[in-house]
């Protein structure tokens, strides 16, 4: 095939991180044969509609789309092998193709991961990146395999994470970057002559874990030091946020706070307060942590909007020696 020629593709993807990738091919000169997508659960009751940005850009473009429960099903198999694609290109799709998925298409698959792979595999590589305290990230481009994540790294971009980016502005970030970066691994798919092997394989000794976070994922645990609680802080942004319970006087009484901005002070310091124990709420509101203290600068009360900690603690009857409450499964122990 010529490398001027056009690339029948199918374009397999869900969330937003696919967005800006997958309009980039759609304005393009190869020609998308169908766009995949995860069916839109019905809602229930007065539940809002599910949000599916793929399937919004796709009948935004026209494309032709399928919303197949199981993309590795006979079915769906035979429909790929039908549209006889030249290229998969998979982003933010949430189901794993197998061999025989993949191998409907003539040059395979191609996965925009947002992450610097081998690190970080999984479905929430951005969350973790920052929750591990990593100072630099970036997106991988990888020639897909059903192994997840596993394939060769075809294309990498790299980028420094911000000291105070919380997980959502990464990820708009990032969703950017990996727009060249799908656009040239498309190119050296596109050029490449059969049986020539493309990018180099991973080191699985430096893989890593980044599984689908839960909302208890979002509780926090004050006893870990509080540079880690700051990140949390950040990773958990927008969802599921990073929320503790607090008591005052009346211990069978509290208040469930999510923590929108926060910095860890005195790392050096192990309080002689237990974790979770409120230090100082007059000119800083200060919580002790497992090492070091957390400073609370923005706060969400359950149900109301976000305001300034010193907004929330002149409305609430907090001082010292009031707690944060410690997750259960720390009380157990």
């Amino acid at each position: 095939m010529q490398s001027s020629q056009p690339l029948r593709l199918v374009l397999m993807g869900t969330g937003p991180f696919a967005v800006p990738s997958f309009q980039r091919i759609l304005e393009s000169d190869d020609e998308v044969v169908l766009v995949v997508t995860r069916p839109v659960p019905p809602s229930v009751g007065k539940a809002k509609q599910p949000i599916n940005p793929v399937l919004d850009l796709a009948i935004e473009y026209e494309a032709s789309i399928a919303q197949p429960v199981d993309i590795n099903s006979d079915e769906s198999v035979a429909l790929l092998q039908s549209l006889k694609p030249d290229l998969l290109v998979v982003c933010d799709y949430g189901q794993i193709l197998s061999s025989r998925t993949l191998a409907t298409a003539r040059l395979g698959g191609i996965n925009l991961h947002g992450s610097l792979l081998p690190r970080h595999r999984g479905a929430a590589p951005i969350q973790w990146a920052i929750l591990a305290g990593d100072r630099k990230t970036g997106v991988s481009v990888i020639h897909m395999t059903p192994k997840l994540d596993g394939g060769p790294i075809l294309t990498e971009r790299v980028t420094e994470i911000g000291l105070q980016e919380t997980s959502g502005e990464l990820e708009q970030r990032l969703c950017g970057i990996g727009v060249d970066a799908v656009t040239e691994s498309i190119e050296m798919l596109r050029k490449s002559v059969e049986g020539q092997v493309l990018g180099h394989p991973q080191d699985p000794q430096l893989a890593t874990k980044a599984p689908r976070l839960k909302r208890s994922d979002g509780q926090i645990d004050w006893s870990q030091d509080a540079d880690y609680i700051a990140r949390h802080v950040r990773a958990m942004q927008p969802w599921p946020s990073s929320y503790s319970e607090v008591q005052g006087d009346d211990p069978q009484k509290t208040i469930r706070l999510i923590i929108r901005k926060a910095t860890a002070l005195k790392l050096s310091e192990t309080p002689s307060l237990p974790p979770g124990m409120i230090a100082k709420t007059d000119s800083e509101w200060l919580v002790a942590c497992g090492r070091g203290y957390l400073q609370l600068h923005m706060v969400q009360p359950s149900g109301k909007k976000e305001m300034t900690a010193s907004d929330f603690l002149r409305g609430h009857r907090l001082q010292p020696g009031h707690r944060f409450v410690m997750p259960q499964t720390e009380l157990l122990q």
